[in-house]
């Protein structure tokens, strides 16, 4: 079992990386290794957070910085191919690119509705349907306009022995989050995908309120 100790400032206390678990893992864009990792803040069981991720590994990541997609889950989006995000289609975009490449990692951590929780997301829909943003949604739920912190998927990296990586993002907040963590950010590779007319709103309030990325937008 692989751990790994790292420090969270806000509340300076460890995190403690465990890989848990490797299997072999064929897809239909091809053949990975899947890793099951658990984070905790703190050093024991009573009271601390938990955090468990994967990471979907393919090919050899270590001889040049390999393709990094670090990917929270949406379960409306990935499972059910909701219209609402665009969080399904870069999922697959990223697992194309990382087999066109013949290398790579995608990290898939638990963190829904960025990472406020399943029903809070789903109440935050509700709202939007009343005319609020994603951003003005959350806030009126009591929450930020993201609860995602990445520093669990930084950890996982450097576990897999990454010192750089090709990142596969629209958000330079995950760009920053590795950098801090000490894995180099070689390059920011766009994760931009065809929009749906459902999701004009949802990415056009992560380009002017949250600072995300976009080339054609």
């Amino acid at each position: 079992m692989l751990a790994l100790t790292s420090y969270n400032e806000e509340v300076s206390s460890p995190l403690i990386v465990r890989k848990l678990a490797e299997a072999d893992f064929p897809t239909r864009w091809g053949h990975f290794r899947i890793m099951g990792f658990e984070g905790q803040i703190g050093t024991n069981d009573a009271g601390n957070e938990k955090e468990e991720a994967v990471a979907v590994v393919m090919g050899d990541i270590h001889s040049a910085p390999p393709l990094v997609r670090i990917h929270s889950q949406c379960l409306t989006g990935d499972v059910f191919g909701s219209l609402r995000c665009d969080c399904r289609q870069q999922l697959e975009m990223a697992l194309g690119m990382i087999a066109e490449a013949g290398a790579g990692v995608l990290v898939y951590e638990q963190q829904e509705g960025r990472g406020i929780g399943l029903m809070p997301k789903l109440q935050a829909y509700e709202l939007q349907d009343q005319g609020r943003d994603t951003v003005q949604a959350n806030e009126d739920l009591g929450f930020k306009a993201d609860h995602r912190e990445f520093q669990l998927p930084a950890e996982i990296l450097k576990a897999l022995g990454l010192k750089a990586v090709r990142l596969l993002s629209n958000n330079p907040q995950k760009v920053a989050a590795l950098e801090a963590a000490g894995v180099k950010v070689a390059e920011r590779v766009p994760c931009e995908v065809e929009p749906h007319a459902a999701a004009e709103k949802y990415l056009n309030t992560k380009k002017e309120k949250m600072g995300h990325l976009f080339t054609e937008r």
